[in-house]
């Protein structure tokens, strides 16, 4: 039996004035199903992010989660219903600890009202679910550590913990790894193959590094002047003559497209 599917994209356009940026892009998601967006710069990557995470509204088209029609609603309203988008809307606070930083939307998630963040060190089941998240991403060695102090990597897994302490059913992973060296890099590529095997939650991961793309994704949609051009395995993306052609005729095997 196919797994239901999560996400569900008709028809999606995108105008910017006179400039089509989206023309009815079609595609769907399975839920637990670890999959990557691609594409040759000005495919339109981002504008169909900020379509599904509720930056832009679509000027022709739907979105459905998990059945529901979600077209247009607000990134706030989508967090409430657990699809996130991680790097381009969360926010890290680099003054507080690593701690304090999953504390703050844990809170929230909770509906707890606070008047300094400091104060929720105190409520000891906040604490007690905040290091396991830690934990889970190898952070709970530095919970108290202020985040101002720590390597860019360890910031961007502190950008995962607060994604995970609102507990999402669908994250876009937007950028994983731009601007990691290549061990931090390996490490997300762990983790997000991590997450994905031993959490009910799907990843849908844009990237510019095919390394990482074929490294993580079981299936891979390919946009192109605005269109979906193709999707398939990894195998089957890497030797698709129309997908080669889109990235100017260079190597899918690149780190760089």
């Amino acid at each position: 039996m196919s797994a239901p599917i999560i996400l569900k994209v008709e028809a999606v356009s995108r105008s910017f004035g006179k400039f089509q940026a989206l023309q009815g892009v079609s595609l769907e998601i399975p839920r637990g199903r670890l999959c990557a967006l691609i594409g040759p710069n000005g495919a339109g990557k981002t504008t169909f992010y900020n379509v599904i995470s509720g930056r832009y509204r679509p000027s022709r088209g739907r979105v459905f989660f998990e059945g529901r029609d979600i077209t247009g609603l607000p990134p706030h309203k989508l967090v409430k219903l657990g699809l996130l988008r991680s790097f381009q809307i969360t926010n890290i606070f680099p003054a507080l600890t690593v701690l304090e930083n999953v504390l703050a939307p844990l809170a929230v998630m909770h509906g707890m009202s606070f008047s300094f963040w400091r104060s929720l060190s105190s409520q000891k089941h906040l604490v007690e679910e905040a290091m396991a998240i830690l934990e889970r991403l190898g952070l709970a060695g530095q919970s108290h550590r202020e985040v101002s102090t720590l390597a860019y990597g360890d910031k961007r897994l502190i950008e995962i913990a607060i994604v995970l302490a609102c507990r999402p059913r669908l994250v876009l992973l937007d950028e994983p790894t731009a601007g990691m060296n290549p061990e931090e890099t390996e490490r997300m590529i762990r983790l997000i193959h991590e997450l994905a095997a031993r959490s009910e939650i799907t990843f849908f991961v844009t990237e510019h590094d095919m390394k990482v793309v074929f490294s993580v994704a079981q299936t891979i949609f390919v946009l192109n002047q605005g269109s979906l051009l193709a999707q398939g395995t990894p195998e089957e993306i890497r030797a698709n003559p129309a997908v080669r052609q889109a990235y100017l005729g260079g190597s899918l095997d690149a780190e760089r497209a």
